[in-house]
């Protein structure tokens, strides 16, 4: 396994054309199968580059975190790799961009009828913008010219970003739209894992600082059974968004003070997320210490 790794065909550039390319070549051939002269079937490879593209977007989430949590071949690699596996998903995305374009400027009817929100105009904006910006700081000239912390929260905001844009794609394809497909189930728990382990490596970390920070007798039992407990119904939540997403719609907006957000903010109001908000908060209960 670990020579199959440290091969130069699967690493660097030789991993972004191995990936890249097939791709792009199964985009081709969607398109050259395609009524263009449709806003559905424009509509439907815009939905193909996607799904090329999120399983890309989300091992580079998750690859720090197989690494802290899982360290070894595996994890290096994919340590290794992140940045073409990210300018990967950054072609994937240029597809869907082509596409988003053809839909705006052929089918404007369709589109301004069938598919314009503006929020989610917003929201696919900013994405691209983050995407673009992310691409171009991954190369070292672009990289040189800037200061180590802002890169960091450059990359750190726009993956985490684009990360919740897939994500709640497809929790409301599960829990609000009533025709998901099995691909939706494998997307959206894939990208709520890669959530998890982002989560359970900081709950790791937060453990070895009270572990050497504090005595043993500092940390907090009751708080650690609390916290396991808010985790687990985190989870549930996690699992049947249908059964609460009515009455968190109905607590978390519909008031005059959320009139702007409502209409401009994206995500709001982060029904996807607060399944997650929830484990979030039981593993900082589970990580307390004393003062």
């Amino acid at each position: 396994m670990s020579d199959t790794l440290n091969s130069k065909s699967v690493n660097g550039w030789n991993l972004f054309w191995l990936i890249t390319a097939p791709v792009s070549v199964a985009m081709i051939i969607a398109t050259a199968a395609t009524d263009l002269t449709s806003g559905e079937g424009v509509s439907s490879l815009i939905q193909l580059s996607v799904r090329c593209a999120v399983p890309l977007l989300y091992v580079t989430f998750a690859a720090s975190s197989v690494q802290a949590l899982f360290p070894g071949n595996a994890g290096r690699w994919l340590l290794r790799n992140r940045k073409y596996i990210g300018l990967c998903f950054a072609a994937a995305m240029a597809w869907q961009g082509f596409f988003i374009l053809w839909l705006v400027t052929i089918h404007s009817e369709y589109y301004m009828q069938q598919v314009y929100v503006l929020r989610d105009a917003i929201e696919g904006v900013v994405g691209y913008l983050f995407l673009t910006a992310m691409t171009i700081t991954s190369f070292r000239p672009a990289r040189q010219r800037m200061k180590q912390k802002t890169w960091r929260l450059l990359h750190l905001s726009g993956i985490y970003f684009l990360w919740a844009y897939a994500f709640s794609v497809y929790w409301w394809a599960l829990f609000y739209y009533s025709n998901p497909v099995p691909l939706d189930y494998v997307y959206y728990w894939a990208g709520f894992l890669a959530w998890v382990l982002r989560a359970a490596a900081w709950n790791r970390k937060r453990r070895r600082i009270a572990a050497t920070s504090v005595p043993q007798s500092g940390m907090q039992p009751a708080l650690n059974v609390l916290g396991i407990t808010v985790v687990a119904l985190g989870f549930v939540a996690a699992s049947t968004g249908s059964l609460w997403y009515g009455t968190a719609e109905k607590w978390l907006s519909g008031y005059a003070f959320t009139h702007i957000p409502e209409t401009y903010l994206p995500y709001w109001p982060f029904e996807p997320w607060l399944p997650l908000a929830i484990i979030a908060l039981g593993m900082l209960l589970a990580t307390k210490v004393r003062a």
